[in-house]
């Protein structure tokens, strides 16, 4: 038979901070402990992505099904209600933001409409579930000219000769924070002249990027004599990975005197983007560069900033035109 769960307003689940009033929904559902029905469930959908794709995405859905087993719910006998409380939830306890919700939506509706495709379920509860507005330019704002300037000079002189190739990595040649950790030193090669880097990208895509003159002296310092292995590497001579990156960038504007909310790696990717579009690059040829599918991806990184001023950036074309 079975039992009653009790499912108790979101407010309350935050331990009754909000000082609201708890309503008590009882709904009649099975509650087994995680199932092979529901572990195949899971495989099938993860099985549709790879790389950090699929890390990222199977983030997102462990959220969702830990969200369920905290209420004793199983995933597989959730309705439309449930999911509308987990996005309640995600907004008034929380309190994460708009885009971070959107996307956790997006993979819970995908999980069920791929049970769907497998007939594991006769319809998807997440069908009808509206998510919250995502606007449409992005929430981060890149670096400005001059702390870019600083950035570059304060990893230029850094005794870690790993600091300056990640700053030109990141900011200079618009690598994701992934792609630049897992370049390797067999990557490097030429191409009609040029020097270029093998990237791979999101969805395992390979691309050749043509290394400015900058960016090839910073990475073949990073390299030294070295013929394999990762071209960032920490102090202790591992691969570098994305936390370590981040305080690198911490110790650096710190250092360069860059007061910015939160640095992270994508502040140096998103710079690398507005900086094309602040010096009159095209719009197509700024998505080429950033190898992005879609333009709208490209504009969102160019927040209006209306109150801002908006210099041409001729110091970073110059800086990766004269190879300093």
């Amino acid at each position: 038979m079975p039992r009653l769960v009790r499912f108790l307003d979101p407010q309350s689940w935050s331990g009754g901070r909000c000082g609201m009033a708890t309503s008590q929904i009882l709904i009649p559902v099975v509650l087994p402990p995680v199932s092979d029905r529901l572990r195949h469930a899971v495989a099938a959908y993860l099985a549709r992505f790879k790389g950090q794709s699929r890390v990222h995405t199977e983030s997102d859905l462990r959220a969702f099904v830990t969200w369920c087993e905290e209420r004793g719910l199983d995933p597989l006998a959730a309705q439309r209600a449930h999911v509308e409380l987990y996005v309640r939830w995600m907004q008034e306890v929380r309190r994460y933001k708009p885009s971070t919700i959107s996307r956790r939506v997006a993979v819970v509706a995908g999980f069920y409409r791929t049970c769907v495709i497998d007939e594991v379920l006769a319809h998807s509860p997440a069908e009808y579930v509206r998510r919250p507005n995502v606007p449409p330019e992005s929430p981060t704002l890149g670096l400005t000219h001059l702390q870019f300037e600083a950035m570059l000079a304060t990893a230029r002189t850094s005794p870690n000769t790993n600091d300056f190739a990640l700053v030109a990595m990141l900011g200079l040649l618009g690598l994701r924070i992934f792609e630049a950790c897992g370049a390797n030193i067999e990557d490097l090669g030429e191409e009609h002249g040029h020097r270029v880097l093998k990237v791979r990208g999101k969805g395992g895509k390979v691309v050749l990027t043509p290394l400015p003159p900058a960016v090839s002296r910073a990475i073949e310092r990073a390299v030294a004599d070295r013929e394999d292995g990762p071209i960032l590497r920490t102090r202790n001579g591992t691969r570098m990975d994305r936390h370590c990156a981040t305080r690198r960038l911490h110790r650096l504007a710190q250092v360069a005197g860059v007061h910015a909310a939160r640095m992270h790696p994508h502040m140096l990717r998103h710079t690398f983007v507005t900086t094309m579009l602040d010096a009159g690059v095209d719009l197509r040829d700024v998505q080429i560069a950033a190898r992005h599918a879609d333009p709208r991806t490209t504009m969102r990184y160019d927040r209006a900033r209306k109150n801002l001023d908006r210099h041409p950036n001729y110091i970073l074309a110059a800086y990766m035109a004269s190879g300093t």
